[in-house]
């Protein structure tokens, strides 16, 4: 038998593990050490009550003969597939079709699975920095070439830093597919309609395809910065769209997200849409019932309600990181429009070294730039995920280190 060796060409530890790990071993010889976590992208507070609800009334039915639901519709149920439609994409100006709408259990397992209607040969890029899984992905079907020096030698990277504002230049040389993610993970920053504009036209020249990841557009309070890609015009001749329920309403342990897969997307005579439904009809057997009707509770005049009261919570977090580091001098990004505050190490220390220093002398928890990419290193990423005072108390921490 002989093994898939991409898998083995992947750098050691996948970037949060590794973030884990060292915490972990830390905390074993420390024990007395008050860890505050910003570094995972996991949420802290609970579900709103609109859902709750409604995954109680979900779960009741499903003791009752007439309410039992066995396995779920492929591509989801209706009823969640219009909720999305007229909540996520009728109000902003989109048309979407039920049938190009697909749910899914979570957004990184969409982004890891859609490099499955590449070509093996297929080429990638990704901004840099970028969200790990795109990388790592593509990289177990083997498209990136080798991992040398901190860079696959085949995959193209778009460098994102405080010096070109954090927009990603148009790749130079051919490229099948690029991955974007906006508001971005890691930097917090957002594209204008217009910066978008730029790479949807790129992709339609070049017949070239876009995944682009709005995991997080719950966040978005500007609304001339787009929450989807398809308010651009064409946009559905080249795009997917990846979209989660994880960090818009707390669904990191419930697990429930969809991807949109417009009809119109074809290459070399292939619909996207039609093979991504067999891939999924062949290898996902959906998500259960109760999450699905927590997931539409979602879209309800209080699910709303709730979930933004959340939301406003996170923003007020993301202020007081941003602000906080700021006012101590400490060029820091993003943060408004994303829960995720993008910060410059203090004399461009390198990443990895920033983050054992806020361990030990600290005890703040965040991740690494350099975990995201070669254009990562010198910078670091904080969350605003958990309490208000942990908050606080992480911010005056780490400036009283500085």
């Amino acid at each position: 038998m002989k093994i898939n060796t991409n898998l083995a060409k992947l750098p050691a530890g996948y970037l949060f593990a590794e973030v884990a790990k060292r915490v972990k071993a830390y905390s074993a010889r420390h024990p007395e050490a008050d860890i505050l976590r910003l570094g995972i992208g996991d949420v802290t507070r609970p579900l709103a009550p609109a859902v709750v609800e409604a995954m109680k009334r979900a779960a009741d039915e499903m003791g009752t003969p007439q309410g039992f639901h066995g396995y779920s519709p492929d591509f989801g149920y209706d009823w969640l597939i219009n909720a999305i439609i007229a909540g996520d994409y009728a109000p902003r100006g989109v048309q979407i079709a039920p049938d190009e709408v697909f749910i899914s259990d979570g957004a990184k397992s969409d982004v890891g699975n859609l490099q499955e209607l590449f070509g093996p040969d297929a080429k990638i890029a990704v901004t840099d920095p970028v969200y790990p899984v795109y990388v790592d992905s593509n990289a177990m079907a083997g498209r990136l070439g080798e991992y040398a020096e901190g860079k696959w030698t085949g995959l193209t990277y778009l460098p994102c830093n405080a010096e070109n504002g954090f927009m990603p230049p148009l790749p130079e040389t051919r490229v099948d597919v690029v991955y974007l993610c906006y508001p971005n993970n890691p930097t917090g920053t957002v594209l204008t309609k217009e910066q978008l504009r730029v790479f949807v036209d790129w992709a339609l020249e070049n017949e070239a395809l876009i995944v682009y990841d709005a995991a997080y557009k719950a966040f978005i309070s500007d609304p001339a910065v787009p929450r989807s890609i398809y308010e651009v015009p064409g946009a559905d001749k080249c795009a997917i769209e990846c979209c989660s329920f994880s960090k818009t309403a707390g669904f990191t342990g419930t697990r429930c997200a969809y991807t949109v897969v417009p009809k119109a997307l074809t290459y070399g005579g292939v619909s996207l849409n039609r093979i991504w439904g067999r891939r999924q009809a062949t290898k996902f057997n959906g998500v259960s019932y109760i999450t699905q009707r927590a997931a539409q509770a979602v879209y309800s005049e209080a699910g709303q309600r709730q979930i933004m009261e959340t939301i406003e919570y996170y923003r007020g977090n993301a202020r007081v990181i941003l602000d906080g580091l700021r006012q101590a001098g400490i060029l820091a990004f993003g943060g408004v429009h994303s829960p995720y505050v993008w910060m410059k190490t203090p004399g461009d220390m390198p990443s990895w070294d920033f983050f054992d220093l806020l361990l030990t002398r600290a005890h703040v928890v965040g991740t690494p730039g350099e975990g995201f990419g070669p254009a990562g290193e010198g910078y670091f990423r904080l969350t605003a995920f958990n309490t208000l005072e942990n908050t606080e108390a992480a911010v005056e921490r780490i400036i009283s280190v500085l």
